[in-house]
């Protein structure tokens, strides 16, 4: 674990790498490469279509996804604590995806 200016960063022994950032309950953004692929759930409000919106996954094929892993106005370690476990598992997050 290291603390960076505006960012936490975590490295595990599989290979995942996740990167941090909470700026409220509401809006955060949290990345995460294993291997070549390279994922992230944010808040940024630019995807209304997208069915837990403002919340999105953007996939490892760089496609948007729905974000069944966090809720914006959830405390901060409880959205990030089962994301963390999730991707302990499953760094792609293949049987957590519920489209668009």
């Amino acid at each position: 674990v290291r603390l960076a200016q505006d960012a936490l960063l975590l490295s595990f022994d599989s290979g995942l790498m996740v990167e941090v950032r909470y700026f409220s309950r509401d809006e955060y953004s949290i990345g995460w490469c294993w291997g070549d692929a390279e994922l992230r759930i944010d808040t940024a409000p630019v995807h209304a279509g997208c069915t837990t919106f403002p919340q999105h996954l953007h996939d490892d094929k760089a496609a948007l996804q729905a974000d069944t892993m966090t809720a914006p106005g959830t405390e901060c370690w409880l959205n990030f604590g089962r994301l963390i476990d999730a991707l302990l598992v499953a760094p792609l997050l293949e049987n957590k995806r519920a489209g668009t």
